[in-house]
């Protein structure tokens, strides 16, 4: 089951791998913050996002290590591009193949490189092509 966690439910996050404070920073100073949880027996798993006028932004997925590789985290990028009707974006390390293999799969594109991003290692910045509603844009 995915749903949205509220500031007023972090107390579901104790005794899980998310780091609850992180997240509770982030609701005190971010007013744009979201974020999914997917529940089994319990929370394997959240997407933390930004909600920035005219697009969304990833800033963070995870899963928990025993239930990776199964499609839990395509579950919750697929309940975001469901649910919102605007461009999606995100950074990515250069180095991080794992993580932009798996975007692409779902859909997303690299559209810009970001030099030293990373202090000494590039970014790409990539975009849901699912959720673009028109925009045009050079892929790389």
């Amino acid at each position: 089951m995915i749903s949205e966690l509220k500031k007023e439910d972090l107390n579901l996050l104790n005794n899980t791998f998310i780091n609850k404070e992180y997240l509770e920073n982030e609701f005190n100073n971010n007013p744009f913050i979201k974020v999914l949880i997917l529940k089994e027996d319990k929370i394997i798993g959240y997407l933390h996002y930004s909600d920035i006028y005219d697009r969304v932004e990833i800033n963070q997925i995870e899963i928990e290590e025993t239930k990776r590789n199964c499609g839990k985290g395509s579950l919750l990028l697929k309940k975001l591009t469901d649910t919102v009707d605007k461009s999606i974006t995100l950074e990515v390390r250069e180095s991080n193949i794992a993580a932009i293999n798996f975007y692409k799969k779902n859909g997303f594109k690299i559209s810009t490189i970001r030099k030293n991003y990373y202090g000494n290692e590039n970014g790409y910045l990539m975009l849901n092509m699912m959720n673009t509603c028109g925009l045009h844009l050079q892929i790389l």
